[in-house]
């Protein structure tokens, strides 16, 4: 059997975890965890795979990093990118949760292409003993070459068994049309845009009746980019499925330590309680009832940032 690009860029490290290198770069895994609401309560539902950059030890922003690649080695490093994340989430993530790895659609503009980045997958997933249904492949907010193009890639990776989301939903192309066009499971929306909505009435409005419409329609919601305590109660307010930020956990890089979660559901009530003035205090000005503030259990979730803040952020 052939050996994926990805698998051939890849070190096998002492504790299980796999590391890759690209040229001067060493390539690491990081894994922020997406929460879910259930009856007032936040548990552990999938994992976002977020790619961490070193170059003699020294830590590269991502921001740096990847508009740094050539364009023909685009598709490669996307592709040792997502393997690093897949043979991780194996050995380090639960057996339960999904996993969301982003797809740029501008790099897949002819069937080949697809055919081999879909090849390389499934090698990858057999050897990390991933199943096809945990993984969510994120449509990034790139422009593909045309809207077939990009209908029948999404098409190819259901026909796998992958779950689609729209990444950034509310910045450049993702938009409502891109939603109507490839009907992903889950939208999740852009981090800046959300936090403009929820700073008005109107806006919390508006954000809450698209949540209704894409439920509506049996699409899944995540508010990226929650990092204070009044974002969380609006963003329970609005009916989002899920939630996803700082003011949960950090990215921790693989192997990560958030086993610590995985017990019963934890109660969100006392997070970010200093920032719950200013929600009430918004609320109030735009008619926006709050969320009620209920008892705190023993077993709640930290008010400190969870994770390693070194070069993770």
């Amino acid at each position: 059997m052939s050996r994926s690009v990805g698998l051939a860029h890849i070190i096998r490290q002492e504790d299980g975890t796999s590391t890759g290198v690209w040229g001067t770069f060493t390539l690491k895994s990081a894994f922020q965890p997406i929460f879910a609401f259930r009856e007032g309560q936040l548990s552990i539902t999938a994992f976002e795979g977020l790619i961490r950059p070193a170059r003699d030890g020294e830590p590269v922003p991502p921001s740096v990093f990847f508009p740094s690649i050539p364009p023909l080695d685009r598709f490669h490093v996307e592709t040792l990118c997502r393997t690093l994340h897949l043979l991780n989430a194996g050995v380090c993530l639960s057996a339960e949760a999904s996993v969301f790895i982003n797809f740029d659609p501008s790099l897949f503009n002819d069937r080949e292409i697809t055919e081999t980045a879909l090849r390389d997958m499934r090698l990858v997933l057999h050897e990390a003993n991933v199943e096809p249904r945990r993984i969510v492949c994120e449509v990034t907010e790139q422009r593909s070459a045309s809207n077939e193009l990009l209908y029948r890639f999404v098409e190819a990776l259901r026909q796998h068994g992958y779950r689609i989301a729209v990444d950034d939903y509310g910045s450049d192309d993702s938009d409502i049309k891109r939603i109507e066009e490839l009907q992903p499971d889950i939208v999740k929306f852009d981090a800046y845009w959300i936090t403009r909505l929820m700073e008005s009435g109107p806006g919390f409005a508006l954000l809450s009746a698209m949540v209704d419409t894409f439920a509506a329609r049996g699409i899944a919601t995540v508010f990226e980019g929650i990092e204070e305590g009044w974002q969380l109660d609006l963003a329970e307010r609005s009916g989002a499925s899920m939630v996803q930020g700082y003011v949960l956990a950090r990215p921790e890089l693989a192997p990560t330590r958030f086993s610590v979660f995985e017990q019963p559901r934890r109660d969100i009530s006392s997070i970010g309680e200093p920032s719950r003035a200013r929600a009430r205090s918004d609320a109030a000005s735009s008619q926006i009832s709050p969320l009620p503030i209920r008892t705190a259990s023993p077993n709640r979730i930290s008010r400190q940032p969870f994770g390693r803040r070194a070069a993770e952020s």
